[in-house]
């Protein structure tokens, strides 16, 4: 120890510290690191410890290490921050900030976090008191509030202690720096050359993101001679690492690998990355890499040393050199994926951890940010594995993001190296994307990223401005300006006419950048929403820029004039249909956002002489985006259909919630807000021209002419459409007045209005809600706020979803033409409204709702439903309409029309009611509407064609809204009568006439409604009539239907009139015995009627058999050998169990076997759509009837227990004498001599035979997982197990789901069980009837000591229920050859009685406690016997499911009806009295015991937290560690719901092989717990996973569901998670029911897409 000490403090004498360190390091780090070709990380980090980091520990402390560090971490005051980086996968907490699960758990309240998996590289924000609005601290990272002060951390070292950390910092940050970015591969830096240099070298394979998996995994099988196995674990590492060594040997060997990876990958693309570089560069890397891990865990243990770590990085060289991070960021494209990682978190533990380092560190990242963007641009990692990722550590923290524009400008450095790389531009200095080749669409992609790093800075708008903000600010936005300049008309499009185009154009680039960019132009409206004089510049700025781009757009307009009605405007000649025109106007939108801006927060009223808005030129303000919307309108017209799908999906985009806000509300804002400034006859007349409707509405005989001209069918269809896309316009420039600033409303009144009007489509579920939604930059929408004010929400069922409805008194504000409606959308809407009027017994009209007024700003909009030019229009097409021609006009025309007259109608109404005396109402539109066209034309006026249309036949549909519209009429105009206080004669008339009208025609609909119900009524009843007259008539008939019905179901004997249900008993010679009936039955293929007998074709069930361990009770049970096992008895535990079921489809077995299912091991869908069938036919025509070979016994005659055990012990005798005379072929199966062929005549026809042997073969190979072998002796065995796991299982199904033994199954489960059963008891038919002898007696061996049979198997270890079952099938074979005169009924009693009894010996044998059900359905545990009464209490509840199981046994194999009592609620006495058995047990033996632990208890899946976040956070549920990723957890965690083992999913790290094959770990599982079959949760992905076999699965919904009653599969949504209990005992029930498999046939036959995935890797 002391030459020990004396070796490690010797750097503390030493005046050359650096070259001593560098010394050392060049004489141990080749001796420790890489020395061959198999690493060794255990020793290499053992010897790296001692040597290398134990003397720079000692020099560091002074002292022994563990002593100093402790001292350290004494007197440390820990950092308020969290500081954990993130790792992929990893779950994470967040509102709006970011936490680990440890601090979600010490504080922060659970309901309100949304969980979510991190895509690796985060950082948790608890304790940063800028990232939280409150609550920042959880109770881990809560300062000390004595520590308010904050003082120096380097306060607690001593100066000796200061400068020698400084030292050792210096020297390894630069050893480990100049390591990782030197780029020679056969030397080293000065200093570090090794004393002796061997001729040793590595080949170093290189990550990178273009090739895949199965390129390198070929490549290297290629060129090192490698294995797959090994070459898929280089590429995992590489992938993982970033870099693996491929290849160790001299310089030439590995040069040789290094040419054949390089030529066989360079051929389609760059080729792979690979280095020879000597071991010693190779060593000194690795212990690069090793010595930033040392000093990230040493400034762990004090603030000071980090303090000090960050002082070194960020100090410059003497010369003004670049600092050691500065080096490491402008190096770090050139570093491997494990380095990058490395020094990543180091930064983020070090730098990112102390604030005032921080923003030093921000400062440098904001100085070299175009150096890094450019280098990251060119790299091919994605984005996590680059230093510019870290952008979102500092630009998010408002405070550092303010001071780097204000000091750095780096709003303009982010928006200027953005567009410099987007270079490729049009004559015009336009972006063009159309020739953009592969490599500069992978540029713009990652290109994109600097747009989130602006989303970053922009995020928290400031609350108080500095002048200097302000200027960096409004620099930032003319560079902004100058970005949307390049995108304004960019991508434009031209009408094709004649031939299609050829080749769509490139449309989506030009889309994704203004995806990206709609929430950073929202965010700039924000921050000038917050200043008024940045608001005033930005608006005078903005217009500049439009002005620019306007006066550079001629397309050749040349000036018009246009007149109607009497007024004129002057404008441009400009045809959409003829023209370029592009949807990209993101400087017009910006300006009409800032411009609604000025209104919102009343600068333009309060500083009218700041704003440039007499310069505005309205009919400039209104080109473009008209165009644009002129545009949308021709494509749904169908006039751009020769122009592709491209332009189809612009419009889509242009409209779709993602990107309107941004684009088509902005354009009808900037439609709004010219029109508010313009005469309003001008702005109609300016729309028609673009629309090129004013040919049309502009002659003085438009009502007339219109009606004679353009025949052709086509150009009058687009006419029609595009009029009623105008008409639509009109209505929402003029209605749509919920944007703030617009309209008189409050920010919230916009999203009540968009969820209102979703759900007058339909109810719907929250997260349909939220998609139809716009989202914010921090993807809010808003709707929890306002929903319960418009909405009820209807909690889910077990299945569906939680749906949100719309309360009944917000129907009232629905708008038939809302904005956002796309057509299908206004279509649905209108029939929901419409179906629920005339539910509630209203008229069916659809009147627009009242509206808010419009803001100063806008407030003349409201002239243009009164202006000369808009009456003109409306006259028109109600003229068309009143005179209809053959498809001149439409009904979609006119409704618009009508809208329009009930807005202007409401719009005056309410200026009448909210006017004061003093001011007088300026809106008329009554009077207009009044007044007749003048000289010469004499038209009529608009409320004469109302009028003559309210009784137009044509006009159906619409009378109720024109009836509404002639109402509000009549009340408007008495309105102003009482305000005037004068009434006319000639008002009250026409008035009251006109209520008469409407009074008259309500009493005509109502009284045609009662005669339709009376004439309904009548006809019923004659119906009825003759419905009873024709039964009575055919009496006969249809009796006899009613009994072929009885008879062609499976329970028609438990109904049975002939049975006295008192004396019913299924076993035993008091046996009843129902009559036989005819049965027949239809085959489901050929549809063909079969009667069901013995000697006739044989008739099939499909079914199913499968492996199972539902019941299981030991799971780790190992397998056995299928070879050497034997499956006579089965042990109590049922550890592997084989159930059979069936989907109840009957039919002929040559129909089965026509449609080959029976080659198959997969599941089939039959052809004629009758669902999801089984591959294995079970015979049904077999019925049990005893043996008629000898004359049976009365059963009085019958002997007892003692005869018949002497009767049978003769019998086994001469049994075994005649086995002993055959000679045995192989170890099981023996040859059946002709002799003893002839004693039994077998009753079943040739197919039916062959079916026994079919069904019993499939039970064999599936239960053993064998191959088929009709002869081995154990194929009745293992059907005879079926019958009795099947029993089993359905009896404990009933019991769980607290159903009657009886009555209440399915009928294809009841089916299933009565064909199971009586195949069970014909199955020896088709065997070695010798060798089915034999069983027997090894069965009944086990009951009656028999020295004759060797092994026996203890009581203890047989399951008795099998044992019955197999012994009761069995004895058929031996009974065939009695001729004692003994009925099959009375041995199967005896048979019964023995194992009850030996069933009660288990019970009293095997345990010391019992808990068992008292009557009162309470558990009570008695941990002694006291009495008698206990000892019976205790047997009784024990015994019950074993008699339970043995009445369903012999119920399906006697065909014996149960009692009606045995229907209903549990009756011990009469269970007991149908199996022929005492109702008090114990009569049946005399003995004293101790108690055991029957009946089994039902198995159920694992206990689920409540909580889905708790799924992650309960340490017994933790993600493994991944043992093949560096001890990492694993990222794709997956729960066993059957035993609760946690497993790694999805990953080629962790594949096992199974049976020759490498399959995932869950696959690999299901195996060893379920027998093939599995049930697993991907908690990370909160989604249930089903598995069956290697090449079988689905996904199924898993039981866990947010607030609003929907499933989150992938935490998209990440809203808190709880348990539903009905949807998990759901699945509980499927998994009982042996229906995994089935449901995975139904969920791919749904989903064609589920075959194609490689399953057995998950």
């Amino acid at each position: 120890n002391a030459s020990k000490m004396e070796g490690n403090t010797k750097w503390l004498q030493v005046t050359d510290l650096y070259k001593e360190v560098y010394h050392h390091l060049a004489r141990y780090v080749a001796k420790i690191y890489c020395l061959g070709p198999n690493l060794n990380p255990q020793s290499e980090d053992l010897l790296a410890q001692m040597l290398l980091q134990a003397p720079l520990e000692w020099y560091l402390c002074g002292e022994d290490p563990s002593t100093g560090l402790a001292k350290l971490e004494q007197n440390n005051q820990p950092s308020q921050l969290c500081g954990h980086v993130f790792k992929v996968g990893e779950p994470t907490y967040s509102c709006v900030c970011v936490c680990t699960h440890k601090c979600c758990l010490a504080s922060h309240l659970l309901s309100a976090l949304q969980m979510t998996t991190s895509g690796g590289g985060g950082f948790c924000d608890c304790g940063d008191t800028e990232a939280w609005k409150k609550g920042p601290y959880c109770q881990k990272h809560e300062p000390n509030i004595s520590d308010s002060c904050q003082e120096d951390p380097l306060a607690h070292l001593s100066t000796d202690m200061i400068a020698r950390c400084y030292n050792v910092f210096s020297i390894v940050l630069k050893y480990a720096v100049d390591m990782l970015t030197w780029d020679k591969e056969d030397e080293l830096p000065p200093g570090l050359e090794p004393p002796d240099r061997s001729d040793t070298y590595y080949c170093m394979l290189f990550n990178d993101e273009v090739h895949t998996y199965e390129q390198v995994i070929y490549t290297l099988q290629k060129a090192v001679n490698c294995t797959q196995k090994e070459a898929v674990s280089f590429a995992t590492t590489v992938d993982r690492d970033g870099r693996k060594s491929v290849r160790f040997g001299n310089f030439a060997f590995c040069e040789l690998a290094k040419s054949v990876i390089v030529r066989n990958t360079s051929r389609q693309s760059k080729p792979l990355r690979v280095q020879v570089m000597h071991s010693s560069v190779v060593a000194h890397q690795c212990f690069a890499l090793k010595a930033l891990h040392w000093l990230g865990h040493v400034i762990g243990y004090s603030d000071a040393l980090r303090r000090i770590l960050c002082q070194v990085g960020l100090e410059r060289g003497p010369a003004g050199e670049n600092s050691l991070v500065d080096t490491l960021m402008l190096c770090d494209s050139k570093m491997w994926k494990g380095a990058r990682n490395v020094y990543h978190q180091l930064f983020m533990s070090s730098l990112l951890m102390d604030l005032k380092y921080k923003k030093l560190f921000a400062i440098q990242f904001a100085k070299n940010y175009e150096r890094l963007q450019s280098d990251y641009v060119k790299d091919d990692h994605d984005r996590e594995f680059s230093v510019t990722d870290l952008s979102v550590q500092m630009f998010t923290v408002p405070s550092l993001a303010r001071m780097l524009i204000t000091e750095e400008n780096l709003m303009t450095t982010i928006i200027r190296t953005f567009v410099d790389h987007l270079r490729h531009r049009d004559l015009q200095g336009r972006f063009q994307f159309e020739r953009y080749t592969a490599q500069q669409a992978f540029k713009f992609r990652r290109v994109q990223s600097l747009i989130g790093d602006l989303k970053y800075v922009l995020i928290s708008r400031p609350t108080e401005w500095s002048d200097q903000l302000r200027e960096k600010f409004l620099e930032g936005l003319d560079t902004f300006l100058e970005l949307l300049k390049c995108m304004q008309g960019m991508d434009p499009v031209v009408r094709q006419v004649g031939q299609h185009i050829e080749m769509e154009p490139e449309w989506e680039a030009a889309f994704t950048l203004q995806m990206k960019l709609t929430h950073i132009i929202s965010m700039i409206q924000e921050w000038c929403a917050s200043d008024e004089r940045v608001l005033i510049e930005a608006y005078k700025k903005c217009l500049t820029a439009l002005t620019h781009c306007h006066s550079g757009f001629t397309d050749g307009e040349q000036p018009i004039t246009l007149s109607m009605c009497g007024h004129s405007v002057d404008t441009i000649r400009y045809c959409v249909s003829q023209e370029k025109v592009s949807i990209h106007l993101p400087v017009s939108r910006l300006l009409a956002g800032l411009h609604v801006l000025l209104s919102k927060i009343e600068v333009a009223y309060r500083f009218p002489e700041q704003l440039p808005l007499s310069e505005l030129s309205p009919p400039m303000l209104i080109e473009h985006p008209l165009r644009c919307l002129v545009l949308c309108a021709q494509v749904h017209a169908g006039m751009w259909r020769r122009n592709g799908f491209s332009l189809v999906n612009q419009i889509y985009y242009y409209h779709n919630v993602k990107c309107r806000v941004e684009m088509f509300d902005k354009d009808l804002i900037m439609l709004q807000a010219g029109a508010s400034m313009m005469d309003p006859n001008h702005f109609l007349m300016i729309v028609l021209s673009r629309f090129e409707l004013y040919h049309i509405f502009s002659s003085a005989d438009c009502r007339k002419r219109y009606n004679r001209e353009n025949t052709n069918k086509d150009v009058v269809q687009q006419n029609n459409t595009l009029t009623e896309e105008m008409l639509h316009l009109i209505m929402m420039v003029v209605g749509e007045r919920f944007e703030a600033g617009v309209g008189q409303v409050e920010g919230c009144d916009e999203i009540k209005r968009e969820i209102l009007h979703q759900l007058c489509i339909r109810p719907m579920a929250h997260s349909e809600l939220v998609k139809a939604l716009p989202e914010n930059e921090n993807k809010e929408t808003g709707m929890e706020k306002v929903i319960d004010c418009v909405a009820s929400f209807k909690k889910p069922g077990v299945t569906g979803r939680g749906l949100y409805e719309l309360r009944p008194e917000c129907a009232k504000q629905f708008n038939l033409y809302f904005h956002h409606y796309s057509r299908a959308d206004q279509s649905k809407a209108e029939e929901a409204q419409r179906k629920l009027k005339r539910q509630n017994g209203e008229d069916t009209a659809l009147p627009p709702p009242v509206l808010p007024p419009f803001c100063p700003l806008f407030a003349s909009l409201v002239n243009i439903l009164q202006c000369d030019v808009l009456l003109g229009m409306l006259g028109a097409v109600l003229q068309w309409a009143v005179e209809p021609s053959a498809g001149h006009w439409s009904e979609s025309m006119l409704q618009r029309v009508l809208h329009l007259i009930g807005m202007a109608l409401l719009e005056e109404q309410q200026q009448l009611e909210n006017s004061s005396e003093d001011n007088d109402v300026y809106f008329n539109f009554t009077l207009k509407m009044s007044r007749p066209g003048e000289a010469p034309s004499n038209t009529a006026s608009v409320l004469a064609l109302l009028e003559n249309l309210q009784n137009a036949p044509h006009l159906e549909v619409h009378k109720d809204m024109i009836r509404w519209i002639l109402k509000k009429v009549s009340s408007i105009k008495t309105i102003r009568e009482r305000s005037a206080s004068t009434s006319t004669v000639t008002a009250s008339g026409s008035h009251s006439q006109e209520e008469t009208a409407c009074d008259k025609d309500r009493a005509e609909r109502k009284r045609k409604a009662e005669m339709a119900r009376l004439r309904r009524e009548k006809i019923m009843a004659q119906m009825s009539e003759m419905q009873r007259h024709f039964i009575n008539e055919n009496k006969e008939l249809f009796q006899q239907s009613l009994e072929e019905l009885d008879a062609s179901t499976s329970t028609s004997l438990e109904h049975s009139p002939t049975l006295s249900d008192a004396a019913l008993a299924c076993v035993g010679p008091r046996r009843s015995h129902p009559g036989e009936k005819r049965q027949v039955v239809t085959c489901i293929l050929c549809q063909e009627e079969q009667e069901i007998r013995a000697d006739g074709k044989a008739m099939v069930l499909a079914a199913f058999v499968q492996r199972s361990t539902v019941m299981s009770k030991n799971r780790k049970r190992p397998p056995h050998d299928p070879k050497r096992y034997d499956p006579l008895f089965m042990h109590p535990d049922l550890s592997f169990g084989t159930h059979t079921g069936s989907c109840g489809h009957i039919m002929h077995s040559h129909c089965w076997q026509s449609i080959g299912l029976h080659e198959s091991k997969k599941l089939y869908l039959f052809p004629n759509g009758q669902g999801l069938c089984h591959p294995d036919p079970i015979c049904i025509n077999i019925t049990f009837r005893p043996s008629t070979d000898s004359l049976p016994l009365s059963s009085c005659e019958q002997p007892g227990l003692g005869q018949w055990l002497k009767t049978s012990g003769q019998q086994i005798k001469a049994m075994h004498s005649a086995h002993r005379k055959l000679q045995p072929v192989s170890d099981y199966h023996v040859d059946l001599p002709v002799p003893l062929l002839t004693l039994f005549r077998n009753p079943y026809s040739s197919t039916i035979k062959e079916m026994l042997t079919t069904f019993g073969t499939a039970t064999y190979k599936v239960g053993l997982k064998v191959h088929p072998n009709e002869q081995d002796p154990r194929v009745p065995i293992m059907c005879w197990g079926s019958c009795a796991y099947t029993i089993q299982s359905i009896e404990r199904l009933l019991v769980d789901e607290k159903k009657p033994l009886f009555g209440s199954l399915p009928c294809r489960q009841d089916d299933c069980l009565s064909s199971l059963a009586r195949f069970g008891s014909a199955c020896w038919t088709a065997a070695c009837q010798p060798t089915v002898q034999g069983h027997f007696i090894r069965l009944l061996a086990a009951l009656i000591p028999d020295p004759q049979v060797e092994a026996s198997p203890c009581i203890l270890d047989v399951d008795m229920l099998h044992l019955l079952v197999s012994v009761v099938l069995s004895y058929g074979s031996v009974h065939s050859q009695d001729s004692s005169g003994l009925s099959m009924d009375a041995v199967q009693l005896h048979l019964f009685h023995l194992i009850t009894v030996a069933h009660m010996v288990q019970i009293l044998l095997t345990s010391e406690e019992v808990t068992m059900e008292q009557e009162s359905g309470e558990a009570d545990s008695l941990p002694e016997v006291g009495s008698g009464w206990h000892l019976w209490r205790c047997v009784k509840t024990g015994i019950l499911p074993y008699l339970r199981g043995a009445a369903l046994f012999f119920h399906h194999l006697n065909g014996v009806p149960a009692p009606p009592e045995l229907h209903g609620k549990y009756n011990w006495e009469v269970l007991c009295g149908y199996l022929s058995l005492p109702s008090n047990l114990l009569q049946l033996f005399h003995s004293q015991q101790v108690l055991l632990d029957f009946p089994r208890e039902s198995n159920s899946l694992i206990d689920l937290p409540d909580d889905y976040i708790n799924m992650c956070l309960c340490p017994s549920l933790s993600p493994p560690r991944c043992p093949k990723s560096g001890g990492d957890k694993s990222r794709a965690p997956t729960l066993c719901l059957v035993c609760g083992s946690m497993l790694c999913s999805q990953s080629y790290c962790c594949q096992t092989e199974l049976e020759g094959e490498d399959v995932g770990a869950c696959t690999a599982h299901t195996f060893a717990c379920g027998a093939g079959v599995g049930i697993f949760l991907r908690v990370r992905e909160s989604q249930v996973l089903f598995l069956a076999g290697k090449t079988k699965g689905c996904f199924y919904a898993p039981p866990y569901l947010d607030d609003y009653g929907e499933t989150d599969q992938g935490l998209r949504r990440g809203n808190p998670l709880h348990l539903c209990h009905e949807r998990y005992r759901k699945i509980q029930k499927l998994w009982r029911q042996h229906s995994i498999t089935e449901e995975i046939g139904h969920a791919q036959e749904a989903n064609q897409t589920l075959v194609g995935i490689d399953w057995q890797h998950l």
